[in-house]
């Protein structure tokens, strides 16, 4: 498993909400940002004097929930004290941005976080307030009480867990790191899979189920069992990824081993695969627990697996006949989605088997805003949450939540009465 925490790549963090101020520049003249000291966060970026100016490189990312990737711009700020030039005032210093395609979309009542990296680089993220990525952002950097003064958080007050180190990542974060033990996980991929190619996914996810050390029973700790296996696939995967990805590197692009197009190329296939393979790897595990258990199910993957406008859906219970069979009982019908994060996405299985009112959907999605839930709850959908992520979310909300194994127990009762 991961040992790495937050603090390993911050050193500290503040957050507010946008005042007009900050993000209208009509309301004053300037592209700035204020109330930093207050928290604190000084300590961080220093207290340049009366003719200083302090500098720092900074990663700007808008993200909402509607949004499939953030909006990232790399770009320079600037922290001054905005009262240089009245030298018996006490010093106020603001974060100064320039005008790019990141901080055109800001608007007043945004949530805005700061981190400080331990690279000495500034992640400034911006979402609209009350979304999933504020929800998840204060989880993750232990923010409270946030209000339109700057407010610190704590870090480490979580731990890293997998579907937040995603997300980070979904921020441009690079959270994958040398640890010990690493050198002798890739002697064993190489013996395995042959250190040229990628395995198939199926391959790769049954080897780190095999191969993982901690104590597994997937029987009696469904939910643990999902987790732990995501995440020491997870942590193979960039273990092997690492190396091939090194192999790729020292060969070279071109004739000339400078061929751009090719770079770019190689980058995005190395991005689209870690997205399409956490994915697949989530509905493998899955699909192995519902067969250990002794469950009729089908995945929406042949042609005759489909339901209406030949929808697929990730896992109809007991089967597509079934669903078809105007004679089988509804409520015997089950269908589940899978998705490792929802976003916006979750609507998708709404037209997936409309035979199937209430529709279920597992996700390792953590901290999903309580406006998101109440929508899924409207909308005849019941969110699946492995019961370890479920502490993530307000009590109110881990009322209506279901586990793994609450869901498991749901299709068996129905297939015995």
């Amino acid at each position: 498993m991961f040992s790495d925490r937050i603090s390993d790549y911050f050193e500290g963090v503040a957050a507010k909400y946008l005042s007009a101020v900050d993000a209208d520049p009509g309301r004053s003249n300037q592209h700035e940002i204020g109330g930093l000291p207050a928290a604190g966060f000084k300590q961080y970026l220093g207290s340049p004097g009366k003719t200083e100016e302090f500098r720092f490189n900074a990663k700007q990312v808008y993200f909402t929930d509607e949004s499939d990737a953030p909006d990232i711009n790399d770009s320079a700020v600037t922290w001054y004290d905005c009262r240089r030039n009245q030298p018996h005032r006490s010093p106020e210093f603001r974060l100064y941005y320039n005008r790019n395609a990141v901080t055109e979309l800001l608007a007043a009542g945004d949530f805005f976080l700061v981190a400080k990296m331990r690279d000495g680089t500034l992640l400034m993220i911006f979402t609209p307030a009350g979304s999933t990525i504020e929800s998840q952002l204060r989880l993750l950097f232990g923010l409270h009480n946030v209000n339109e003064t700057f407010t610190s958080g704590t870090l480490d007050s979580v731990q890293l867990l997998l579907p937040l180190r995603l997300m980070l990542e979904e921020l441009g974060v690079e959270v994958s790191r040398v640890e010990s033990g690493d050198d002798v996980w890739l002697g064993r991929l190489i013996d395995i899979f042959g250190g040229k190619n990628f395995p198939t996914t199926s391959s790769f996810s049954s080897y780190a189920r095999k191969s993982i050390e901690s104590s597994i029973d997937p029987i009696r700790f469904p939910d643990d069992a999902i987790l732990n296996w995501m995440e020491h696939e997870e942590k193979l995967f960039r273990i092997y990824e690492r190396f091939l990805v090194q192999q790729r590197l020292r060969l070279g692009f071109g004739t000339k081993g400078d061929d751009v197009e090719a770079f770019i190329s190689f980058s995005l296939s190395v991005q689209n695969r870690r997205k399409s393979r956490v994915g697949h790897a989530f509905e493998g595990h899955l699909d192995k627990i519902f067969k250990l258990h002794g469950l009729r199910f089908e995945q929406g993957r042949g042609k005759s697996q489909v339901t209406e406008n030949r929808s697929r859906p990730d896992f109809l219970f007991p089967g597509f006949a079934e669903y078809h069979d105007p004679e089988f009982p509804r409520g015997k019908l089950f269908m589940l989605g899978a998705k490792t994060s929802c976003k916006d996405r979750w609507r998708q299985v709404l037209s997936e088997a409309h035979q199937i009112s209430r529709k279920h959907l597992i996700t390792m999605e953590a901290a999903i805003s309580k406006r998101q839930t109440i929508e899924m709850k409207s909308s005849g959908v019941q969110l699946v949450v492995p019961s370890r992520l479920q502490e993530t979310y307000s009590i109110e909300q881990q009322g209506w939540l279901l586990g793994l194994e609450d869901f498991i127990d749901v299709v068996k009762a129905s297939s015995k009465s």
